[in-house]
């Protein structure tokens, strides 16, 4: 699954990926240096197998609609599916990817790719996760 497929070449990829389950501003400020670092941004948004898997909880908003709003924002150009943390590097040859882009809370985890495209570690916004956001939300 895929949405706004560009076929343009020529133009500097950068690529990222996030579950982005109840969207925030700390996700935005991260998208938008991602989509600074290029001409198009593609986001891969996890799914919900894929987050069930790695956080042992479904997520609060299903995969359609995270793909829905985070393909919405003005900085992000597509947006497809991740169906696997293994596939990774299969995404980022899929998309040509030249320039990879997380958040430093993954720092180091992703140099494995710096043969195929730059590895770049933003910084994330203080005091603003879902973690922290859910929990105020219990409140």
């Amino acid at each position: 699954m895929s949405l706004a497929v560009d076929s343009s070449r020529g133009s500097m990829i950068v690529v990222t990926f996030g579950t982005f389950d109840v969207l925030h501003l700390g996700h935005l400020r991260i998208l938008e240096r991602a989509a600074e670092l290029g001409d198009r941004l593609v986001v891969g948004v996890s799914s919900d197998a894929l987050n069930i898997s790695k956080k042992g909880r479904a997520p609060v908003f299903p995969e359609h609609e995270r793909m829905r709003l985070v393909g919405a924002l003005r900085c992000v150009s597509e947006v497809f599916l991740e169906e696997s943390l293994e596939l990774k590097r299969n995404y980022l040859l899929r998309y040509r990817a030249d320039v990879l882009a997380m958040g430093d809370d993954w720092r180091g985890r992703f140099d494995e790719f710096s043969d195929i495209c730059r590895v770049v570690y933003f910084e994330r916004t203080p005091a603003i996760s879902t973690t922290a956001l859910i929990e105020k939300i219990r409140l």
